[in-house]
């Protein structure tokens, strides 16, 4: 169970511009538009969860935690309003989007048969994005309470609206955010936020391609292939008497060892820490088995460094 932020951007008037445009140039608009949203929601540390037709959702503070995650969506919905203008006048149509955004706890995980899985999240604050998005006309954003909480002093003009959503037995406060209310965030740039989360782990993470072991142990693997590729390589030094290559080369597989043991542990750390253990299946024996082969590859790399280094040792 992760708290997170949930967004949903619809493209305005589909059905109208299939109708108008035809197929092919309204699959050209989509596309423009799918593309200019993923890099703005990327950019602000979203997860793409998923594209449904001219729509897309998106996860804030999952997988990589983010105290501001309800800022980043709210300014993430602000640009790519603000960028829909510029893509309207490439395409010259009047291009808007209705967004709608819910903060609250979801279960996350992974979803499907043997033979296709989604990684996605389940919770009522899913339905309540998706609900407003829907109560949300076009150019608008609809924030609930939850969300709109952090940014209510950055945002003083904007009155709450007392909402009924299909599906939800009460009425939900909500903020309808437009006009002079999307300008004012959108010139606050968030770089220093950004600078302020990035650390050891995150970029360990990023070289290796593994973010999502914190929670299923899976990225692993892709660290495997790596972890075998320089066991191979060391292998290859153990033969090759030129030890102004052989230095830099084996202290790059030291610290890439290094890094597996760190990924695979701290991913571990961050399961205990949020209690997700407590929440998601245990690893299954497959995600066991490719966690054992990065363990054993590292080791035995260090193993090949050390061996190789007590020769040139004795050699010399």
């Amino acid at each position: 169970m992760v708290e997170m932020t949930v967004m949903f951007a619809d493209l305005s008037s589909f059905t109208e511009l299939t109708q108008d445009l035809g197929p092919e140039k309204t699959h050209e608009v989509v596309d423009a538009f799918l593309r200019m949203a993923t890099d703005v929601l990327v950019g602000q540390g979203a997860v793409i969860d998923k594209y449904v037709g001219d729509a897309v959702m998106a996860l804030f503070n999952v997988p990589i935690r983010y105290d501001d995650h309800r800022r980043r969506a709210i300014v993430a919905a602000t640009e790519l309003a603000a960028n829909l203008e510029g893509l309207g006048r490439r395409f010259s149509l009047p291009l808007n989007a209705s967004i709608g955004i819910a903060t609250g706890w979801a279960r996350v995980g992974r979803l499907g048969s043997d033979d296709s899985k989604d990684y996605t999240a389940i919770g009522d604050v899913v339905n309540l994005a998706a609900r407003l998005q829907g109560k949300a006309g076009a150019g608008e954003i609809l924030v609930s309470e939850e969300s709109y909480t952090d940014l209510s002093a950055e945002l003083p003009q904007t009155t709450p609206e007392i909402i009924t959503v299909k599906g939800f037995r009460d009425p939900v406060k909500a903020y309808r955010l437009h006009g002079e209310a999307k300008a004012h965030l959108i010139h606050e740039p968030p770089e220093t936020i950004v600078k302020e989360r990035i650390s050891l782990g995150a970029v360990i993470f990023g070289i290796l391609g593994a973010p999502c072991a914190v929670a299923t142990l899976i990225g692993p693997l892709a660290v495997a292939v790596g972890a075998g590729s320089l066991f191979g390589l060391t292998a290859m030094l153990v033969f090759l008497d030129q030890s102004a290559i052989r230095i830099p080369i084996l202290t790059l597989v030291v610290l890439a060892a290094l890094a597996n043991f760190y990924t695979v542990l701290h991913a571990q750390k961050l399961r205990r820490e949020e209690n997700i253990a407590d929440h998601l299946k245990a690893p299954t024996a497959l995600e066991k088995r490719r966690t054992f082969l990065v363990l054993g590859a590292s080791v035995l790399t260090l193993g090949i460094v050390v061996f190789e280094v007590i020769a040139h040792i004795m050699l010399h």
